[in-house]
């Protein structure tokens, strides 16, 4: 992999948050067709057809390049195909304004991904990572393919945003823009992409609105007017219109620096806390509220046709139901300001070992100094109060995806400081802010 490094800073020590009630509630989604059941058969095939079509498939195999998937380990399950495999989703947030997005971010033309995510869930299900790549980043892109067969050329040190760019504008459809930067991402991380995901604005609203809103606490007043951000200091549940404010706010008052990097710690945030009302929900036990949930989050995503289906969907979820938030790790893949122009970024020598990590399957941050070049910092997600950069109690590359028996360990104390999302690593069980 060839990539151009700054020299990282030094991160804060490890710490962990109070383990919060572990819930089976993510089997809701994986049983949305048996929680139909309580309205007839018919009522869960009607259920289940309308949340499929609710779903945009997008056929992109043939423009993302292939790379060698693992074998699968343990026994087959046929509720989940991805079954003792991990699995890397790429997930874009799409930032297309015209319909129904138009009235939220205001009409502009084309197509483009400001949030992008690389997913990795473990083949033992035990840990999901999601490691956010900054919009500024330089990096190369390849020739990608159009979905009319056209090519682009490669570029060399471009804003890794511009892939999405690059496929929309060339190839004038999401399959062409999420491929390309599927195919970025695969040839700067040596990350194997098996699945990717785009969700628009007006979706996103409408899934934080079926649960009800996301509390956060707001350390201080922001007001940001181009996002339609104005918040008071203290704890608050956002609804979805507010949520999405907070998630794109980048200039105003109390939203820091006006970065993309800056508003990435947020946008964490923001995910640990939908992370934390989804675990601490029985969806099962609601029946009009998992209705709500899953109809508005499937008709807010494109996804790639390999991974379309609710039953495909619904068993990979079921199959993370016993994955605590404190398995749930979120950070920003360590990077410096580029030498060449101040207002880029480049990534530094961590995020190679990060990047290594991922693409075996191992805990994100073992094996490293702990060192992110933006001051993340953690251990590996595992929650379980062990050193920093320890397994998770399995030999490197011995994973049989079979449950592991687990060795008892001290009471996890409590955080004496807070984790600042963005600069460092944290799962969705720590404290990234503080009310009074």
């Amino acid at each position: 992999m060839t990539s151009r490094h700054a020299a990282p800073a030094r991160p804060r020590a490890v710490r962990h948050g109070r383990p919060r009630r572990s819930h089976a509630a993510l089997r809701g989604v994986a049983l949305a067709t048996v929680a139909a059941l309580c309205f007839g058969a018919s009522g869960a095939a009607a259920l289940y057809v309308r949340l499929n079509s609710n779903i945009e498939t997008i056929d992109a195999s043939g423009l993302i390049s292939a790379m060698p998937r693992p074998t699968a380990t343990g026994p087959a399950d046929p509720d989940d195909p991805n079954a003792g495999r991990d699995v890397n989703i790429l997930l874009m947030g799409s930032d297309e304004r015209d319909g129904e997005n138009e009235a939220i971010g205001g009409y502009v033309g084309g197509m483009r991904s400001d949030t992008t995510i690389v997913a990795h869930i473990s083949a033992d299900r035990s840990r999901v990572e999601l490691i956010s790549i900054p919009r500024d980043s330089l990096v190369d892109i390849p020739s990608c393919t159009m979905s009319d067969g056209s090519t682009t050329y490669a570029q060399n040190n471009a804003m890794f945003n511009s892939a999405f760019s690059i496929g929309a504008d060339n190839g004038g459809d999401i399959a062409s823009a999420a491929a390309c930067t599927v195919n970025t991402v695969q040839a700067n991380t040596g990350v194997r992409i098996d699945h990717f995901v785009v969700v628009d604005f007006a979706g996103f609203t409408k899934m934080v609105d079926s649960i009800g809103g996301v509390p956060m606490c707001i350390p201080n007043e922001m007001s940001a007017p181009k996002a339609g951000l104005y918040l008071n200091a203290g704890n608050q549940t956002l609804d979805g219109t507010q949520a999405l404010a907070f998630a794109r706010a980048r200039t105003g008052v109390g939203v820091g620096d006006g970065s993309d990097t800056n508003r990435l710690g947020r946008q964490q945030e923001l995910l640990a806390s939908v992370v934390r009302e989804v675990l601490g929900k029985n969806l099962l036990t609601d029946i009009t509220q998992l209705i709500r949930f899953l109809d508005s989050a499937t008709e807010s995503l494109s996804i790639d046709s390999g991974f379309s289906s609710i039953s495909d969907m619904a068993g990979l979820a079921y199959s993370l139901r016993n994955t605590s938030a404190a398995n749930i790790s979120f950070m920003t893949i360590p990077f410096a300001a580029a030498p060449s122009d101040k207002n880029r970024v480049v990534w530094t020598s961590e995020a190679d070992a990060i990047w290594a990590n991922v693409a075996a399957d191992q805990p994100m941050l073992t094996g490293t100094s702990q060192d992110t070049g933006t001051g993340a910092g953690t251990d590996t997600g595992t929650g379980t109060g062990t050193d920093p950069g320890t397994d998770t109690g399995t030999d490197p590359g011995t994973d049989t995806g079979a449950e592991q028996p687990q060795t008892p360990s001290s009471p996890t104390p409590d955080p004496v400081e807070t984790r600042e999302a963005g600069k460092e690593a944290f799962s969705a069980n720590d404290v990234t802010a503080v009310c009074g």
